[in-house]
């Protein structure tokens, strides 16, 4: 049985993309909407990059973000397992 999956359509950096997922519609456009903005930040700071280009900085700027949250994410996780331990 196949689960069902949303067909959402968004414009990214001027094109549009198809994007499918279980997610609620609202969520993917956001999301979309998200790297929109921060491509067209990219875009902006260095304006001779080509779509390929800012898509690559993009991902990597995204990253970093993820990585960065996920290592505070982590130390907050073990702090209150350190605090739980000390009761």
């Amino acid at each position: 049985m196949a689960e069902y999956k949303n067909r959402i359509y968004v414009d990214i950096n001027d094109q549009q993309y198809t994007i499918i997922g279980r997610d609620e519609p609202e969520h993917i456009r956001h999301i979309a909407n998200l790297v929109d903005q921060k491509m067209k930040e990219i875009g902006s700071k260095s304006a001779g990059l080509d779509t390929t280009r800012k898509a690559v900085l993009t991902a990597v700027n995204v990253m970093d973000d993820y990585v960065k949250l996920k290592q505070k994410y982590n130390e907050l996780i073990e702090e209150q397992s350190d605090q739980g331990r000390d009761v």
